[in-house]
């Protein structure tokens, strides 16, 4: 009796080892790493703990090959940490962000709300232009129109759009979708994600003003 006891623990312990979160939670899961790796680790970690988050979203991208929401968070991931830690590889990091944007929309190109064109075209403003990176204004602005047409009420469709009219020194117009980002519909499964961008366009308005 004592023998198949220890072999069911064994048993039971491998299947847990085995177990994988399903899409919904993996995706989840690198939806809440980013938050808290965007908003509340302190500078000194933020490499690292950066560096951890890529590598759970590319085993996220192996795990769910055929999927294109794994995709687009390792992009966000990706293009995150090139804003947060700069340096030479920057550039590097961003392209990959792009890259992995692409791949997405051959899958899926309307997946979560619209989120790899409002990322594309957070990608096209703020990366330097020729000769140096790939930015362009004319596709960041097509590329946002099209994130807010997918997801006219988001607060991230909205908060770039904003940041882009800003970005071309268009202070009204910034200001209208700021506030529009600000009254956008909270997302229960993110709420810090949403405090913190709520805390970013608040800091926006108050320059405006």
């Amino acid at each position: 009796m004592k023998k198949y006891f220890i072999l069911f623990i064994a048993l039971f312990i491998s299947a847990q080892s085995v177990y994988a979160m399903t899409l919904d939670e993996t995706i989840h899961d690198l939806q809440k790493g980013w938050a808290v790796a965007n908003y509340e680790t302190p500078e000194k970690e933020v490499e690292k703990t950066f560096k951890a988050l890529i590598e759970k979203a590319e085993a996220a991208v192996k795990q769910f090959p055929n999927k294109a929401e794994p995709l687009v968070w390792n992009a966000i991931i990706v293009s995150t940490d090139a804003g947060k830690t700069g340096g030479l590889s920057a550039l590097g990091k961003v392209k990959k962000a792009r890259d992995l944007l692409l791949q997405a929309e051959k899958i899926n190109p309307e997946v979560l709300n619209g989120s790899i064109y409002t990322s594309m075209g957070s990608l096209y403003y703020q990366v330097p232009g020729w000769p140096i990176g790939f930015g362009d204004d004319d596709k960041a602005a097509s590329y946002l129109k099209k994130a807010l047409s997918l997801n006219p009420d988001g607060i991230d469709a909205n908060y770039f759009y904003a940041d882009f009219m800003l970005d071309q020194g268009n202070k009204k117009e910034a200001k209208q979708y700021f506030e529009k980002a600000l009254q956008a519909p909270a997302r229960p499964q993110r709420p810090l994600a949403d405090k913190g961008r709520r805390a970013e366009i608040k800091a926006k308005l108050n320059d405006l003003k």
